[in-house]
């Protein structure tokens, strides 16, 4: 840490005035277009001409959380916590044993997590682990 006072950072009093009469005259440019402009055909046509665009308009399948076990085709269930990173694992047929063949995967990923939590803070808000299913 130096002892400068804080003036070394401020322009003098000339190079303030320089500033100020450059200030006044603009450099011919396009403008940025804003959100109220009008988009250029490149552009429209660029979005056409994206392969995704001509996807077959199916949604994708269901995701893994909201899928009961019985129609989850993995044999072995991972969910990791985002806040402190943990793993944990259970083969399907231990689940289904335990929590029955309509349980969503969601609920028990989220019980597995919250019987091992390490992270308490007595907030309700804020306890216990952040589910991330793979």
């Amino acid at each position: 840490m130096t002892d400068r006072p804080a003036s070394w950072r401020m322009p003098t009093p000339k190079q303030m005035e320089k500033l100020a009469a450059t200030v006044g005259r603009e450099p011919g440019r396009t403008p940025t277009p804003g959100p109220g402009d009008t988009m250029p055909p490149e552009y429209w046509e660029s979005v056409l001409r994206d392969p995704l665009a001509g996807a077959s308009g199916v949604p994708p399948g269901p995701s893994v959380r909201a899928l009961r076990l019985s129609e989850i085709p993995q044999h072995v269930l991972r969910v990791t916590c985002s806040r402190c990173a943990r793993i944990v694992e259970i083969q399907k047929a231990d689940a289904v044993r335990l929590y029955g063949q309509t349980a969503v995967w969601k609920d028990i990923g989220q019980r597995l997590l919250d019987n091992t939590c390490q992270v308490r803070t007595g907030r309700h808000e804020e306890d216990g682990c952040w589910p991330s299913f793979e």
